[in-house]
């Protein structure tokens, strides 16, 4: 049954003729019989009794185009819905980011397009980057700020880069080094997030370009935490620089050029991304002059 031969019923029974109905609908007095003899077989009763004067709609009919009514209804919200959903000036926008900048880089970023922007939605996610990827793929969100850039097929726009800085307790026998080794962390207990997260890719082959494996003493998916969990004394930690200090650590710089992470916009480039989606990548890329 076609949605279209719903609303046709519906018609039918606001009018009540099917001469007079086909003309409304600016189709033939046939194609309407034709139609309505189709939904009534498929249903296998009749909606309508035919009379001299017109149509009248049966016990039976009535139950139909009463559902018909709200079938119909509802298509037609939908199609409202997805229509604002889809505006550039009024869609939503369903963006994914790292919990490690949700309170930096993403409030400034999500202040200033909503100054230029004022009328979209952001529907926000916070999660780890492998989670992040998962969503995009999933299509449960639209775009990403994310580190690592994702592998496949993800565009990718650079938003800032971090040093990254090895912190530890304020009576570490590093406290006082302005700059250290990987390679001197052999001995210590490392406080890292888990196996499997993208920023546990990006110590662990810093450490394994440095030829060291520390004893992980505790993992949190927080680096807040994490800075937290080495103030109190409980190990070490490769931080991105403005986490250190938070909770009382002290930030030692990395003798090495790579200990650094990137962190950018990025959105899949194997299907066309909503008019929102592409406002938003389109102010973040390039934003907007005022």
């Amino acid at each position: 049954m076609l949605l279209r031969d719903l609303s046709w019923l519906v018609a039918l029974a606001d009018h009540q003729h099917v001469t007079d109905t086909a003309a409304v609908l600016r189709t033939s007095q046939p194609t309407l019989s034709r139609a309505l003899a189709r939904v009534e077989a498929e249903l296998g009763t009749r909606v309508f009794e035919r009379a001299p004067d017109g149509v009248h709609l049966t016990p039976n009919g009535a139950v139909v185009v009463a559902a018909a009514r709200d079938l119909t209804a509802r298509y037609e919200q939908l199609l409202a819905d997805l229509r604002s959903l889809l505006d550039p000036d009024t869609g939503v926008v369903r963006l994914a980011f790292l919990d490690s900048i949700a309170t930096s880089l993403v409030p400034r970023l999500l202040r200033s397009f909503h100054e230029y922007a004022p009328r979209m939605r952001i529907l926000l996610r916070q999660e780890p980057a492998h989670e992040i990827v998962r969503d995009l793929r999933t299509g449960a969100a639209d775009l990403a700020i994310v580190s690592p850039r994702p592998s496949g097929d993800f565009g990718w726009h650079p938003l800032q880069e971090e040093r990254l800085v090895l912190v530890v307790p304020p009576s570490h026998r590093l406290r006082d080094r302005k700059e250290v080794e990987l390679r001197e962390l052999a001995d210590e207990e490392l406080v890292t997030t888990p196996v499997g997260f993208g920023y546990r890719a990006l110590v662990d082959a810093l450490l394994r370009d440095a030829g060291v494996s520390p004893a992980v003493s505790f993992e949190s998916q927080d680096l807040a935490t994490i800075e937290g969990l080495v103030a109190a004394g409980l190990g070490v930690a490769v931080v991105p620089e403005p986490f250190a200090g938070q909770s009382g650590t002290v930030g030692v710089r990395i003798a090495a050029g790579a200990a650094r992470r990137t962190i950018g916009l990025t959105w899949r480039t194997d299907h066309a991304l909503a008019a929102p989606a592409v406002r938003f990548r389109d102010f973040v890329v390039a934003p907007a002059l005022p």
